[in-house]
């Protein structure tokens, strides 16, 4: 049978083309090697929610005096914790599966390789069966990069994300090496589960790439929460000969602890594709234009795999986009839809999370945009007192200069993740500080603190 698409990998990016595509009447296939949902769903971001909502639990537990609430042998099992994890992917799972269980999607299990291309049709081999259609998604997600680190390679005791998902005990201790946001996220994890942790970061800060002011406040908390953060340190060597204990060596310093977790970033996957040897490439990820189109007619990419910016959320977006620019080809009224990265909202789910969306003080310098900052901390919010004693948070807009349009907005504080939509919608739509007074935010609300800024 010969399709209309054809979707390598069933990730984020992948049944959100599928589903759209065949809901407009257009015939799919969709090749998924794992399970259907990605590294997203089933060993990243859900998994990892699942597992840090829990120790969040136990850690409220334990805290819970300040409120004045007295609990007495709080107990939590980590066995128990992965077992709900596990239901949790396995139900999302299968309402995914649900969704594209139409006449127009076949979703076919394993390893997908293209085999020829020509401007009017693509062939795709898997499980040893041929399949042919006149568009080709390329949405293979991205690995796990493993650094060169001396002693690194084919150690039991050094984990990546997936193994550290699929423990089926807390470690004694941990030294994570990488201090962005999954290395963050498994060391508010670990931390609250009360095992010992050192972050060694090779850049000046955590979270490199967040607001600075922000970060510090979570880098100054976590500092003295007892987590061991080390910035501006390269790991140089890894030793496992004293199994369980095993040793990290970093700017001359020797580090001990019974595991060792990897998360310093990730490459594009480009397994399968090795026949399109005209496909253009861009710092090892797949270049793409704002349509998300390939230099090759009929090749769209979607997801980690172009390395823009790999967040779930942004890969179902640019799916999105490149179905909307497959079915506008046919069609003699064209509405393009495009995908604004600089409006993309992040969240670190640490305690406190962090959230932003846009652009920071820095980058607005690095850029030659001069901007006006205003900022309050999230006790302005009577929600966030009541909800977070002890805590102050901090909510930053950076604004135009010249005509006060929203150019970025950053927070810290719970739950500022569920207000940074919010945010986005000013940030993609260029509202102005007289635009965003004219919304009524519900009281009491965290939110709030995004019109107490502007009032």
């Amino acid at each position: 049978m010969r399709y209309y698409l054809a979707i390598i990998g069933g990730g984020p990016a992948g049944y959100t083309a599928a589903e759209k595509a065949s809901k407009a009447g257009k015939d799919v296939v969709l090749f998924e090697q794992n399970a259907v949902g990605g590294t997203c769903l089933n060993v990243g971001c859900i998994p990892t929610k699942s597992l840090l909502f829990g120790a969040k639990q136990y850690y409220n537990a334990t805290h819970a005096q300040k409120y004045g609430v007295t609990a007495e042998n709080v107990l939590f099992d980590f066995a128990a914790m992965q077992k709900r994890k596990t239901i949790v992917v396995r139900k999302l799972v299968a309402g995914i599966k649900q969704r594209l269980n139409n006449e127009h999607c076949t979703l076919v299990n394993g390893f997908a390789k293209v085999v020829s291309r020509q401007d009017t049709m693509v062939s795709i081999e898997c499980n040893g069966e041929t399949y042919e259609a006149e568009n080709l998604m390329i949405c293979t997600g991205s690995t796990n990069f493993v650094p060169p680190i001396p002693g690194i390679k084919d150690n039991p005791a050094v984990w990546d994300s997936t193994d550290a998902l699929a423990a089926t005990e807390l470690p004694k201790s941990i030294i994570i090496v990488g201090g962005g946001v999954i290395g963050m996220e498994f060391a508010t994890l670990y931390h609250e589960l009360g095992v010992p942790v050192t972050v060694i970061e090779a850049m000046p800060s955590i979270l490199p790439n967040l607001d600075p002011e922000v970060v510090q406040l979570l880098l100054e908390k976590y500092r003295k929460a007892g987590i061991n953060i080390l910035t501006s340190t390269k790991v140089e060597e890894i030793q496992s000969d004293d199994l369980p204990c095993i040793k990290v060596k970093a700017n001359g310093e020797w580090y001990e602890a019974e595991k060792v977790l990897v998360s310093v970033g990730r490459r594009a996957n480009l397994q399968g594709l090795e026949t399109l040897r005209d496909l253009e490439l861009e710092r090892g990820a797949i270049k793409t234009d704002e349509f998300c189109k390939t230099n090759l007619p009929n090749v769209y990419a979607c997801g980690d795999v172009t390395a823009k910016i790999m967040l779930a959320h942004v890969a179902s977006r640019q799916a999105e986009v490149a179905v909307s620019k497959m079915l506008n080809a046919q069609s003699p009224i064209t509405n393009d839809q495009t995908v604004n990265y600089l409006a993309i909202p992040s969240v670190v789910y640490s305690n406190p999370e962090i959230a932003s969306v846009g652009i920071t003080e820095q980058q607005a310098a690095e850029m030659s945009i001069p901007v006006e900052v205003r900022k309050l901390p999230m006790t302005f919010s009577g929600r966030f007192m009541v909800e977070n004693e002890g805590e102050t948070g901090l909510c930053k807009l950076v604004l135009h200069a010249a005509d006060h349009t929203v150019l970025g907005v950053h927070c810290i504080g719970n739950p500022c993740s569920e207000f940074i939509a919010a945010a986005s919608f000013a940030v993609s739509k260029g509202y102005t500080v007289e635009e965003m007074q004219q919304v009524v935010f519900p009281h009491p609300t965290v939110s709030e603190i995004l019109h107490e800024i502007i009032v």
